[in-house]
């Protein structure tokens, strides 16, 4: 099953090349190039690269993942948690591991920079529409961290992404997806609560 289609028009909100490039390769790192095809012909792609600064309407990486699950036979989260945790690779190998370096030395720390290492971020991708975050109950060794975004579906890329922030820092992370509700301004808010070990 596909994840929902993103809730605004094309031309209100577009992703950017870089995150379909590491889909791409994310496919090509567990399935090969010949099922990269086969995936980019189901999405109705007629390109097999993209340009990482250029923008690209959602449709096309909810299509993508879609494609990615028809022709793997993963599930929808199945497919988007393991985008999350590539994701962390992903982008310190293409050069932005200073922008990860400079958000924190430990994961709590890491989690409660997100935003800023998301204004950071924005200084590049200057029409990047990312989610914002907030840090709530942390104690030693867990937290809660709330997500909010303008996108449908994307909740299990966070478990990912906080599984691959625990390979990074080293420690054991267990992520448990709570609540989603709406925001007064119609934004999704999911809670995860996030506990980990190790040093």
């Amino acid at each position: 099953m596909s994840p929902p289609r993103a809730r605004f028009s094309d031309a209100e909100i577009r992703m950017y090349g870089l995150l379909n490039r590491a889909v791409r390769d994310l496919v090509v790192a567990n399935f090969g190039e010949s099922t990269w095809d086969k995936i980019r012909a189901r999405a109705g792609l007629a390109e097999s690269r993209f340009q990482a600064m250029e923008q690209y309407p959602d449709s096309v990486t909810y299509e993508l993942v879609g494609a990615l699950c028809e022709e793997t036979g993963m599930t929808a989260d199945q497919a988007l948690e393991a985008f999350g945790e590539y994701w962390i690779q992903y982008t310190g190998a293409e050069g932005y591991e200073h922008l990860l370096e400079a958000s924190g030395d430990t994961l709590p720390e890491f989690l409660n920079n997100l935003n800023d290492l998301h204004t950071r971020v924005a200084l590049i991708f200057t029409h990047l529409s990312p989610p914002s975050f907030l840090v709530s109950d942390e104690t030693e060794q867990s937290l809660v961290l709330h997500y909010f975004s303008h996108r449908e579906g994307l909740g299990p890329v966070m478990v990912g992404l906080l599984r691959g922030l625990g390979a990074r820092f080293n420690v054991d992370v267990v992520v448990e997806r709570e609540v989603m509700q709406r925001t007064d301004d119609n934004r999704v808010h999911e809670t995860f609560r996030v506990a980990w070990n190790g040093a």
